[in-house]
Parts: C-alpha cells; sequence; structure tokens
C-alpha cells in the first residue's frame, strides 16, 4: 500500500516532554506540527496515542500534545514496543491486521527511530512525519530519518498526512482539516 489510509491509521506521538523539548532545535514548529495531527486525527476519529520516557524523571508530554492523546504509554525503554506499544496498537484490530502507523516525536534519532524500528520489526507500516519530529541536533535527526527510510518507513510532512488521510475536497470533514492546516500557515 503506498498512501495512508485514515480507517486502517493510528497517530503515535513519542515523548514530546516538556523538561525535553527546550532543548530540541525548533522545538516550537515540531509541538504545532504534533497539535495540528492530532487535532487532526480527532476531526477523523483517528485514535492518538502517546508515549512518555521515564515520566518521573522527565515529567509528562507538554500539554498541547497530552491533552489530545486518547492514551499515553510510561515507558523506559527508547523503544516503546519494548514497554507494549504493538499490543496496545493491535487492541481493536481484526485478527491477523495491523494498523498503519503514522508516527512522530523525540528525540528523532533516539526514542522515535527506535520505536519506528520496532513497530517496522513487528510488521507495521510506518511513516514518520518529518516536520513533527525532534532532536537537539539537526544532523541527528536527519541521520535518524535516513535510516528509517533504508528500513522500510515512509518519510512524510505533516501535510502530505492530512491531505491523504482526507484524499478529496469532497471528504465530509475536509473543511475542518483544511482550516487546521490554515491556522498553521500551511498549504
Amino acid at each position: 500500500m503506498l498512501k495512508m489510509d485514515a480507517a486502517r491509521s493510528v497517530l503515535v506521538l513519542v515523548d514530546y516532554q516538556g523538561r525535553l523539548m527546550p532543548a530540541i532545535h525548533e522545538a516550537e514548529a515540531v509541538v504545532e506540527a504534533a497539535v495540528t495531527l492530532a487535532d487532526a486525527a480527532r476531526v477523523l476519529g483517528i485514535r492518538v496515542v502517546g508515549t512518555e520516557q521515564n515520566p518521573d524523571g522527565l515529567g509528562p508530554n507538554a500539554e498541547a500534545v497530552r491533552g489530545r492523546c486518547n492514551v499515553t504509554l510510561r515507558k523506559m525503554h527508547f523503544d516503546a514496543c519494548g514497554d507494549g506499544l504493538a499490543e496496545l496498537l493491535a487492541e481493536g484490530a481484526a485478527a491477523g491486521e495491523r494498523p498503519e502507523v503514522v508516527i512522530a516525536g523525540c528525540e528523532a534519532h533516539v526514542c522515535l527511530m527506535q520505536t519506528a524500528l520496532g513497530l517496522l520489526e513487528r510488521g507495521f507500516r510506518v511513516w514518520v512525519v518529518e516536520t513533527a519530529c525532534g532532536s537537539r541536533r539537526p544532523s541527528d535527526k536527519q541521520a535518524a530519518l535516513q535510516r528509517l527510510r533504508q528500513a522500510g518507513a515512509t518519510v512524510v510532512s505533516d501535510d502530505m498526512v492530512l491531505f491523504e488521510w482526507v484524499r478529496s475536497c469532497r471528504h465530509p470533514r475536509f473543511k475542518a482539516v483544511l482550516e487546521l492546516v490554515k491556522r498553521r500557515g500551511g498549504s
């Protein structure tokens, strides 16, 4: 499958933790893209799953992200699959089917990358949203995205996700999604 299918998608937002975000390059834009994705997912009835790395040490996700998640997985492994993410994502799926995972987060070269690799290893189709990913250093983010491409993930922008999810200007929720794009100055 080359295109994302909103009916089969789940959005995973990895570790947008308040204590981490001040160190992330272009953190404000990264969080804004994640919030736009989450808002569109909610408009379209797509489940939003958050993760938090060692929240006792790093604190919770930024409230703008945390408040938009249907569920948040506390984790200690850098790969959230080590703490049950794959099983959580499979909940409610038909027997033998896996949801398609649209994923973004921080740090791109650590938790986001290891989680995406873990999902790929478990047979999930994975789209990594570059515009909603961040690392302290841009070079680390770019290295992670290159490695994920080589591993079989598809790297996309948040606008690409939103417009593929609705597919047509005739979609009943298109205008609501378009307003989200306009809100942050996209297409």
